[in-house]
């Protein structure tokens, strides 16, 4: 059966996956920072008619992400799709000339060095099963009207690991493949579910990424963009 691990998975952009990806015949698998939101996230999915099931993964701590990967080993050996959708949004209010330097680091933390070591934990199992990985981020051009710099430089370095990733999956003629995905602006709790003209729902974004999931094409290596950036 067709199994996807999404980070992040019980809420948002990632609990709207779980839904079009199950209602698509995957097998889902949750990344949740706790049991109380997994069984939460659980239960609503079974309402809905999809099993799902959950481990717990907080990607600011390794030990989690660790035993995450003896988990998919042990209990998901045929594990085909990576989605690293989860992170933080820092300190979204502070610009760079007054953003706290720890906020920074965790932030970083969580959005790039917690998604890497997860990425690079789960290489083998999904190299066994030609398996994909898509990051959920956002393009990182400047934008005078949106400049949290905590947010935007976790995200830019996410990229970067997706293009090196890429590359380096290509050259050394691995099965798989790594693409991103930038949703655009959607209603989520990352921007407090702000709603205004231009903005879509977290299931309107999911069902359009799952359409480039199962569409049978090489994305390797490919930022899309979903629905462009408000200007």
């Amino acid at each position: 059966m067709k199994t996807a691990l999404i980070t992040g998975g019980n809420k948002g952009i990632g609990f709207a996956l779980a839904k079009a990806l199950g209602a698509a015949n995957w097998q889902v698998v949750l990344g949740v920072r706790s049991e109380t939101n997994g069984q939460k996230a659980v239960a609503e999915l079974a309402a809905d008619g999809i099993h799902a099931s959950f481990v717990i993964l907080d990607l600011s701590r390794p030990d989690t992400i660790s035993e995450v990967g003896k988990t998919v080993v042990s209990d998901y050996p045929q594990l085909s799709l990576l989605i690293n959708n989860a992170g933080i949004p820092g300190a979204m209010a502070d610009s760079s000339l007054t953003v706290p330097e720890d906020n920074l680091r965790q932030t970083m933390e969580v959005n790039f060095f917690g998604t890497f070591q997860l990425t690079q934990t789960l290489l083998p199992v999904l190299e066994n099963n030609r398996g994909r990985i898509v990051n959920v981020t956002i393009p990182t051009v400047a934008n005078p009207n949106w400049n949290p710099l905590a947010y935007k430089a976790s995200k830019a370095a996410q990229n970067v690991m997706m293009d090196s990733f890429a590359i380096d999956l290509k050259k050394a003629d691995k099965p798989m493949s790594i693409f991103s995905v930038h949703p655009g602006p959607t209603t989520t709790d990352l921007n407090g579910n702000m709603t205004m003209p231009g903005f879509h729902t977290a299931d309107d974004v999911a069902g359009k990424i799952v359409a480039y999931i199962e569409d049978g094409a090489d994305h390797n290596g490919q930022f899309i963009e979903i629905y462009p950036e408000l200007k």
